[in-house]
């Protein structure tokens, strides 16, 4: 469910073309704002940062721009990976126009909540941490009320991740902790609407939507099934992993 099984990038952005869109967006806007410093990149990055006093100004825009910015390139790269790693499957599960807006709305919700507590702020905020933790919302809720869309293993992997995120939240500074929390109550309260028909998660509904010609012998498919496996059952470990070396890097940089 939350390890990539693909063959190529292009075969993700076949598979997930909503998840492998936002994070080309926010690649993009990152490497037009902070590496390349085009001249429209100023204007962008003022016309879209979060700032409540611009929104309690009627600057609305502002409650959903800032899910496309970022400050620099650990925020980027973390926010992306979040975004490859529990995005996929929602979006296989409800579907491509239930998810961006999902996305959407849970993101809003975390910049929503930023503006309610403060809203004549004149600290500006941006990052798509808000419609991340939206993501945890979201099947922390199927974990406690659709036990049948995720199986325990994965239940684990998303709950402890949660945890760990979240403790993260109250103890780095410069973190945006109402767009964490109100982030994730989002997604939670979107659970029943957005997973109303949803499957399971499943890998191999998309690959049988391939042609019959696409599929030729391998004769090293079961090294490359057992290698799986062990990815498989490793997996918590594996994400635990590049999870502290981000925030390592983050660190250094």
């Amino acid at each position: 469910m939350f390890i990539r099984t693909e063959k190529s990038v292009k075969e993700f952005m076949s598979y997930y073309p909503i998840v492998a869109s936002l994070v080309i967006i926010n690649l993009s806007l990152w490497l037009i704002i902070d590496v390349l410093h085009l001249p429209i990149a100023m204007q962008l990055y003022q016309w879209g940062i979060g700032h409540n006093l611009s929104v309690f100004y009627g600057e609305y825009w502002r409650l959903i721009t800032p899910v496309f910015l970022h400050a620099g390139l650990m925020h980027v790269l973390f926010n992306s990976f979040a975004l490859v790693l529990f995005g996929p499957a929602l979006e296989q599960m409800i579907g491509k126009f239930k998810f961006i807006t999902f996305y959407l709305l849970a993101g809003l919700a975390g910049n929503i909540g930023t503006y309610i507590i403060e809203p004549t702020a004149n600290v500006p905020h941006l990052g798509a941490s808000g419609a991340v933790y939206g993501l945890f919302g979201i099947y922390v809720f199927m974990v406690f009320f659709r036990k049948n869309l995720i199986d325990q293993a994965n239940a684990q992997i998303v709950l402890t991740i949660f945890v760990i995120g979240l403790v993260m939240t109250f103890i780095r500074p410069g973190i945006n902790i109402y767009a964490h929390i109100f982030g994730f109550i989002g997604g939670f309260a979107l659970g029943p609407i957005m997973l109303t028909k949803a499957l399971p998660f499943y890998a191999g509904r998309i690959r049988k939507k391939r042609k019959s010609n696409d599929i030729s012998f391998d004769p090293n498919r079961w090294k490359k099934r057992q290698l799986t496996q062990k990815i498989k059952k490793n997996a918590f470990w594996i994400i635990l992993g590049i999870l502290v070396l981000f925030g390592i890097f983050n660190r250094l940089l």
